[in-house]
This record gives C-alpha cells, sequence and structure tokens, in this order.
C-alpha cells in the first residue's frame, strides 16, 4: 500500500509500466516547474515513502529500487530539501473538499449529512482564512465514479480532504501517491492517508453504558448508519461490544438505516408493526434517525422515554428542539474541520511525514430522551482499540 508497503510490490506493481526505464519517462516529462517528491515516486513507480527513505539514507530500501530513485532524482534535479521545495514548488493555493450527498425526501428537514458537512466545512474556512487560500467543494451523489471524479479533482488542487464517499483501499492508496489526503471522519484502521476523526467508539460505548447500567434498559434495538460509512462501523462495534460486557442486555432488533431521519421513521415503523415486545430502548446511529424515530412513536402514542428511550449521536442543534429534548453524543464537527484542514497543510508543506490517526474527544450530552430529568454534559472515556495517536478534544482550541 502506498506509503506503507514493501518495494517487493513496488517494483513488481509499478516498474514494468509502458514508457521504458524510470529516466526515460523522467526524460520525457520534460519537466517545466521545478520537481516534487511526489513527482519523483511517480516516476520511478513507488510510494513517496519510499523516496524520502532514499533521500535520507535508510537501509530499509533495496538497491534496485534505490538505483531506480536516484537516477529519476537526478533526471528531474529533485530538491530533497523540504525547506527549498517549499519555496520552489509552485502553488494552487486551492485545498479540495468531498462528501456524498444523500438521497431522500426533500422535506427530510435535517438534510441527512449536510449539517455534519456545513459544521466540518466551517472549520475548513477558518483554517484558509488566515491563508487566503481557496476550498474547492465537490458533492457526489451515491452511484457517481467517485475515484474518477476525486482524480480529475487532484490536478486542480493542492491537497484534498475527504468527508464521505471513501474510494477503497487500493483507490485511496493511489489517490495519496498523487497529492496528500487527509480522511474526515475516516476509520482509524486506514493505513495508507492521515485521518482525524472523532471518537466514535468511546462515545458510543459511554451512551450505550448509560442506557443499561443507569436507566436498567435491557431490550436494546438498533438503528444503524450506511455500511460504508466509517464512522457508522465504529459506532455498532462499540454497540455490541457493551452488550457483550452486559449479558443482561440483548439486542432486540436491528434496522440498516441511511442516516436520514426517515430511516428513523422506518426503522420504528418495522418494530411497531411487526406485534412484538417493544424494545425498552433505541438506539440510533446519529441524531437525524433518532429524530424520525422519536416522531414516529411520537405519531403511534408511544411515550418517551417511559416506554421507549432513544438516543443519537452528534448533537446537532434539531435534536435540542425536540420534545423530548435528545440523549445524544456531543462530536466536535468544526473542530474536525478545522484539526483536518491544518494536518492537511502539515502535508502539503512536507510530504514526508508519517501517516496519523487524530482522534477527538467526544462528550455525552445526557437529555430528557433517555430518562434523565436534567440536561447534564460529560467527557466519553477514551476506550477506543487500536487509536495511535489521541489528541485533541472538543472544547480544544483550533
Amino acid at each position: 500500500m502506498t506509503g506503507m508497503g514493501s518495494e517487493t510490490h513496488e517494483d513488481r506493481d509499478e516498474s514494468g509500466t509502458a514508457g521504458g526505464t524510470a529516466r526515460e519517462r523522467a526524460e520525457n516529462l520534460g519537466h517545466p516547474t521545478p520537481a516534487t517528491l511526489y513527482d519523483v515516486a511517480r516516476l520511478a513507480g513507488v510510494s513517496t515513502a519510499t523516496v524520502s527513505r532514499v533521500v535520507h539514507g535508510h537501509d530499509r530500501v533495496r538497491l534496485t529500487t534505490r538505483q531506480r530513485v536516484l537516477e529519476v532524482i537526478d533526471t528531474l534535479h529533485y530538491i530533497p530539501d523540504g525547506a527549498a521545495q517549499s519555496l520552489s514548488r509552485r502553488r494552487k493555493e486551492v485545498i479540495g473538499l468531498v462528501s456524498i450527498e444523500r438521497l431522500a425526501d426533500e422535506s427530510d428537514i435535517e438534510q441527512l449529512n449536510l449539517l455534519f458537512v456545513d459544521e466540518v466545512l466551517r472549520g475548513v474556512e477558518a483554517s484558509l482564512r488566515e491563508l487566503g487560500w481557496s476550498l474547492l467543494i465537490s458533492f457526489l451523489q451515491q452511484g457517481d465514479p467517485v475515484y474518477k471524479r476525486l482524480l480529475s479533482m487532484s490536478g486542480k488542487i493542492d491537497g484534498l480532504l475527504i468527508a464521505e464517499g471513501l474510494p477503497d483501499a487500493k483507490q485511496l492508496a493511489n489517490l495519496a501517491a498523487r497529492l496528500p489526503v487527509v480522511l474526515v471522519a475516516g476509520s482509524p484502521h486506514w493505513p495508507s492517508a492521515d485521518v482525524v476523526a472523532a471518537d466514535n467508539y468511546s462515545g458510543t460505548v459511554a451512551l450505550v453504558s448509560h442506557l443499561v447500567e443507569v436507566h436498567g434498559r435491557k431490550r436494546l434495538h438498533y438503528v444503524a448508519g450506511p455500511n460504508e460509512a466509517p464512522d457508522a462501523q465504529e459506532r455498532r462495534l462499540a454497540f455490541e461490544q457493551v452488550l457483550q460486557d452486559h449479558p443482561n442486555a440483548t439486542i432486540s432488533g436491528f434496522f440498516k438505516g441511511r442516516f436520514s431521519s426517515q430511516s428513523g421513521r422506518d426503522a420504528a415503523r418495522e418494530f411497531l408493526s411487526s406485534g412484538r415486545q417493544l424494545p425498552d430502548a433505541v438506539v440510533c446511529g446519529n441524531d437525524q434517525m433518532a429524530i424520525g424515530v422519536i416522531r414516529e412513536l411520537g405519531s403511534s402514542g408511544v411515550d418517551v422515554p417511559r416506554g421507549v428511550a432513544v438516543v443519537g449521536f452528534d448533537d446537532i442543534y434539531a435534536g435540542s428542539l425536540l420534545v423530548p429534548t435528545l440523549t445524544t453524543v456531543r462530536q466536535p464537527m468544526r473542530l474536525l474541520g478545522e484539526r483536518a484542514c491544518k494536518r492537511l497543510l502539515e502535508r502539503i508543506k512536507d510530504p514526508t511525514l508519517e501517516n496519523r490517526v487524530e482522534l477527538l474527544n467526544t462528550e455525552l450530552v445526557l437529555r430528557a430522551s433517555c430518562g434523565c430529568k436534567n440536561v447534564e454534559v460529560a467527557p466519553a472515556r477514551s476506550r477506543t482499540p487500536g487509536a495511535t495517536t489521541t489528541k485533541g478534544s472538543a472544547g480544544a482550541d483550533a
């Protein structure tokens, strides 16, 4: 994988491509502008990490690979010094931001993931404002050729933030070899790009544990987000872990939603019409779905939280206006944008940086929908497995 894989795989995959030797490909390029580390990596058929190791004299590079990289460096007159490269490289001073616009009923007042992306966008803009850089935003729709669109954008920007709509692992690795990439709310387990995300796992553990331990809820119905969304995956894993830790609690039902309030309505209609005993709590993968569940339960005469408790995730403003007000997990959405943009700018300046995962702390927001009488906000203790870095919090300065 780019930046992480072995030189053996890179030799096999890239060195035999059409166009002759590395030197011939470099000479054919006729490079009109100062060469970058990415140019060297692309023409040598290796990762940027391999180029960095060669430049810095590390011994973890095969002799044939080292010779090929040095040949391209010589042909392109590449300047490896980070400061000199920064001064000589022509910047577009444009950052790209990509997300998926999910299709839904136009009456869905939360407009799906747009509330989340809007907050992330504000954070990104705040980071770029002082530099005077521009932001190129692209909202893709489900079914669009995501990878082709990202490749098309890559030539117009200095770096890319992906808020949603991830390509697969191989495509992401190839994309990260072309330009700096940071995943916003991506999985902490993706190895080929920087990731800045909320600590979804710890937040969900705190939320579900509260339902079971404080309110004694034992029959839990789960309304999940889309399978392809990394944050939905982390939240579902955490939900399942809490049930494993509490044998007296069980999953009474499961519904695969799409992060929309309509998904919540559909989930509630399904278990209301099933003829089975109602769950005593519904855990939703985000606030929009929780809002839909509460509305549908209310329309059917089911009292929340006396009959069924309902909780969400994100802490969007609409949740605080519900009756009952929504218990949820607050993630620092604007700070996600600020930190992700900061990391992207760091990587643009120095492409040789090691990939990093940064998890931002979440907070448990206790309101009426779970059965709490007083509003309370408490930090969710970090329990995320496999996190390589856990810096920042919802209250941290940008």
